[in-house]
């Protein structure tokens, strides 16, 4: 896992991991030498020779801008280059890098923008805490203004690399090159589109430096949980893949169906909807590999627990916000079965959610979307931060969905979510995502690694089905990506 591309580093984790690398008698000098050339690289690779203005700022940033001038302008292009303040207030190796460029140097200037057809933004790094003012502001507003394209370095001057939220003026980046792993900024909304396409270089930092630091946080890639996932054996029956039960409401019934579905074809041996009697004839005629069974109350939902092989269940979809839905999840989670609570689940308890909290046992999923998730959490702080804190206070593996979903764990871990299109912005997706997760649970695998595959083949389903998705198609489509997963190898998918 050391080694894991997927690992997301902060920019104190990324500063240790520098570190690590120049106490093991890696030159600094080499890594920025390294960081510039593969910025000049990738400018070169997109786009054609062009009059190019470098931004330098007065830390490490500037000193990776004036090594991919040098290599810029080796190469033939037309670059000027321009710093925040003044060379003799440079110091160390990004001293010695604007002392090689040994060309002239201007003072920032928003003037300097007219005849530039690209800029290099290597003004601030990952670590900027404040947000940025004066003529360097004034300069990006314009960069911005102006449509200029953008090659940032590390990440856009102004984003915060931990949060991915923007301290102030941004400039938004065509490309963004950064190196030896991502940072959370980089696939946190809005830091995923103001990076626009990030290009992680390889600069010569070891991955054994990794174990210093033991990331927590990874980029979501099947290569985290790969070896977890449930395939068929050819010596297993149904009665091993697990049995998912899905308590369905009395009006919205396409919700428990749709999680139904999902969690019969991702793999769960069996499944059954508990359905109400002034419903069960619409839920079964429209299922057939679905068993439906009565359950009008509490009790009777009890009863139905009491079959130790209905090992996963899932709440909410469809279900009402009423004291009813309340009693349902009480009673599921008292058996300290593996549930999954979604939307309905979720809401019913935002007037006293301690109460929810206190009746988790067992493994449990909560799969919110900011609405829900403001219900039932009184947090701050960034979306990872959240989530993490949400995934600590309630006991439960917490999926927070959007465009960048988290699924957080009580012990700390998190992956981030990249795959997912805008076309999953459609009503019962999420009881689809629902469905996914109990099946997986159902199955033998682990609560957060279920959530972290069920959102990723979610995200893969619907970018291959492409505009025109409704919910109904996810679990439609599903088989073919798990065809493709199934074949791929740990390098192909890593």
């Amino acid at each position: 896992m050391f080694s894991c591309k997927s690992a997301l580093l902060t920019p104190a984790q990324m500063a240790a991991a520098d570190s690590a690398a120049i106490a093991s008698g890696i030159s600094e000098m080499a890594l920025m030498e390294a960081a510039g050339s593969a910025v000049a690289n990738a400018v070169g690779a997109r786009w054609g020779k062009r009059p190019v203005l470098v931004l330098a700022g007065p830390g490490n940033n500037g000193g990776d801008g004036f090594v991919a001038a040098r290599h810029l302008r080796d190469a033939g292009w037309n670059v000027r280059i321009a710093l925040l303040g003044s060379l003799e207030q440079l110091s160390g190796v990004a001293a010695r890098q604007a002392a090689l460029w040994n060309d002239e140097v201007l003072a920032l200037s928003v003037y300097l923008l007219d005849g530039t057809a690209l800029v290099v933004d290597a003004l601030f790094g990952a670590g900027l805490t404040r947000p940025i003012s004066g003529v360097a502001a004034q300069l990006l507003e314009a960069v911005a203004s102006r449509g200029i394209p953008v090659c940032a370095i590390d990440v856009p001057s102004g984003l915060d690399g931990a949060s991915g939220q923007p301290q102030g003026v941004v400039a938004r980046a065509d490309i963004t090159v950064t190196f030896f792993r991502k940072k959370p900024g980089h696939v946190l909304m809005p830091g995923r589109l103001l990076c626009g396409e990030v290009i992680l270089a390889d600069i010569g930092i070891p991955d054994r430096v990794l174990s210093q630091i033991d990331p927590a946080v990874f980029e979501n890639s099947p290569v985290l949980w790969m070896n977890a996932y449930p395939w068929p054996h050819i010596d297993g029956h149904k009665y091993q893949r697990g049995h998912v039960l899905v308590v369905g409401g009395a009006t919205m019934t396409g919700a428990a169906r749709l999680s139904a579905l999902a969690s019969a074809r991702i793999g769960a041996g069996l499944v059954t909807v508990a359905a109400p009697d002034s419903s069960w004839a619409i839920y079964a005629a429209a299922l057939t590999s679905i068993m439906v069974q009565r359950v009008n109350d509490v009790s009777m939902l009890d009863h139905l627990l009491s079959d130790d092989r209905k090992n996963a269940v899932v709440v909410g979809p469809g279900a009402g916000v009423s004291h009813s839905t309340r009693e349902y999840v009480l009673a599921v989670l008292a058996r300290k079965r593996a549930v999954v609570l979604d939307a309905d689940a979720i809401s019913a308890f935002a007037a006293d959610p301690q109460s929810l909290f206190n009746a988790i046992a067992g493994p449990c999923v909560l799969t919110p979307h900011e609405g829900e998730f403001g219900r039932l959490f009184n947090v701050n702080g960034d979306k990872l931060e959240r989530a993490l804190m949400a995934a600590r206070r309630s006991g439960a593996v917490l999926v927070l969905k959007g465009a960048d979903t988290i699924v957080a764990a009580p012990d700390g871990r998190a992956v981030i979510n990249t795959n997912a299109p805008p076309d999953l912005a459609t009503g019962g997706t999420g009881d689809v995502l629902a469905g996914f997760i109990a099946g997986l649970v159902a199955q033998g695998m682990p609560a957060f690694d279920a959530a972290a595959a069920a959102v990723w083949l979610h995200g893969e389903a619907a970018a291959l089905f492409g505009p025109g998705l409704i919910s109904e198609d996810l679990p439609q489509i599903l088989p073919r990506v798990l065809r493709r997963l199934k074949r791929a190898t740990r390098h192909d998918i890593s």
